[in-house]
């Protein structure tokens, strides 16, 4: 079947299988920030933007992008740039094989909600597994990013 789409703001059209998974079409496109972790939705490692809404890329079918805007961390790097340094100075980068896919659900916070609480924070990355740095560096960078804005403003 054949499907068009916007990938990182570039328009596609592609030949496809019914059941190809997003997450292999946007592999098979070059975005190889978005990883393959467990493949039962559970740990975010496949997050990418579907019309700006994150979305477990491994659980959505490439079909169901047809017509949509789909954005990986590849498509994302200005926007992210601003951040994923503060949270690399908390030390949430260990192993750093979670990171696209906080940094994903980052955007989309902050798009959502530019000035969050901890607990907001907290919330909306709830379903990225991380499994070395315990959550908090991720949480320190990202709140030392927003402190960093404010001093700015």
């Amino acid at each position: 079947m054949e499907i068009k789409l916007t990938l990182n703001g570039k328009p596609l059209t592609a030949e496809i299988d019914a059941d190809t998974l997003l997450i292999d079409f946007v592999r098979a496109h070059g975005c190889y920030s978005v990883k393959r972790g467990c493949e039962t939705a559970n740990c975010g490692l496949c997050t990418v933007l579907l019309d700006s809404t994150p979305v477990l890329s491994c659980s959505v079918l490439a079909a169901r992008a047809a017509g949509h805007h789909v954005q990986t961390l590849e498509g994302l790097q200005e926007e992210a740039e601003d951040f994923v340094g503060f949270i690399a100075d908390e030390g949430a980068e260990q192993c750093g094989f979670c990171n696209p896919g906080f940094v994903m659900n980052t955007v989309a916070l902050l798009r959502e909600n530019p000035d969050p609480t901890d607990d907001e924070i907290r919330a909306y990355l709830a379903g990225n597994l991380c499994r070395c740095s315990g959550y908090e560096g991720q949480l320190r960078g990202i709140r030392a990013y927003l402190d960093s804005r404010k001093g700015e403003a």
